[in-house]
């Protein structure tokens, strides 16, 4: 049976699946703190050391959590159960592989969010991702977090859609990731993206997928859709549809012809393969001198 193509399904986390940002759930009530004072605190933080914002309320937490809660990797983990999702959404993965296999297509997840690894990996979807690219903190020997091992900002979010794209999943091989890929060689091209975000944090992502070729989504929840329509309207997305994710919504029926966009245009690919092959075995010139002799005025074209 031959390989199907890989349809890559790439997400922010926060706003995105999940109504809210995901400390909100149960690290804030645990250090008894609201969430409008703690990320007022994080960016007194950022602005005091010139920080970046991702490490600001990596640093709150951390400080935060002293002779209150114990910050560790289990800890941080266990706080992942409380996490809540949009409808529809624990019951997505499923039927989105399976509309893709009906397609033609194999079906991937990726996360990439300026949130934290551990809290994303301790919830009830975390099974669903082939890998998660978030921010996340280096442990002492008495389990505590201690200093952060990765901060995924809204301009760092791009590199890891090359990670992707090259099938470089591990963050610590930057050589190949940084090194030369033949597009032929690489596993996810960007055509077979889809990337899904809620806002201005997404906007990277979203115009570097659609600048090569890939589809990105903006999702809104409730009725607070103006940002994205002007997303929309400005170029930066494709589609703009609620955060539902429930059978027969508007995200599933659009991402349903995207995967059936991928699937045909894979064909498309290998039926012209087969015919420059076929062309070239009955005496034709071969495609790649054809490209060597490309602007030769002595040929014909």
């Amino acid at each position: 049976m031959a390989k199907l193509p890989v349809a890559a399904l790439i997400y922010d986390f926060d706003k995105t699946l999940s109504p809210r940002d995901m400390q909100e759930y149960s690290f804030l009530p645990g250090i008894n703190a609201e969430p409008e004072e703690f990320w007022a605190e994080c960016r007194r933080i950022q602005l005091q050391h010139g920080m970046d914002s991702v490490l600001a309320y990596m640093l709150n937490m951390v400080r935060r959590a002293r002779g209150t809660r114990m910050l560790t990797r289990q800890s941080l983990e266990g706080l992942g159960q409380a996490v809540e999702f949009f409808p529809g959404v624990e019951s997505w993965f499923g039927r989105i592989n399976a509309i893709g296999l009906e397609c033609g297509v194999q079906v991937e997840h990726y996360i990439i969010s300026s949130g934290l690894k551990e809290i994303i990996g301790g919830s009830r979807i975390a099974k669903e991702f082939k890998a998660v690219f978030a921010a996340g903190f280096v442990y002492g020997e008495d389990g505590l977090a201690m200093w952060p091992s990765t901060a995924v900002n809204y301009t760092e979010k791009t590199q890891h859609l090359f990670r992707i794209n090259k099938g470089i999943l591990d963050m610590t091989n930057d050589r190949d990731l940084n090194g030369f890929t033949p597009e032929y060689k690489r596993p996810v091209p960007f055509a077979n993206m889809i990337y899904i975000g809620d806002g201005l944090t997404d906007v990277p992502c979203m115009k570097m997928t659609r600048s090569r070729g890939g589809t990105s989504i903006t999702v809104y929840a409730n009725d607070n859709y103006s940002l994205g329509d002007n997303m929309l309207l400005q170029g930066r997305c494709d589609y703009c549809v609620p955060a539902d994710y429930t059978e027969g919504s508007p995200i599933e029926q659009t991402v349903s012809l995207l995967l059936k966009r991928i699937a045909a245009v894979n064909a498309c690919s290998e039926l012209h393969a087969r015919q420059v092959d076929v062309a070239t075995k009955r005496g034709g010139i071969p495609e790649w001198q054809l490209q060597l002799n490309d602007g030769n005025t002595d040929l014909e074209s």
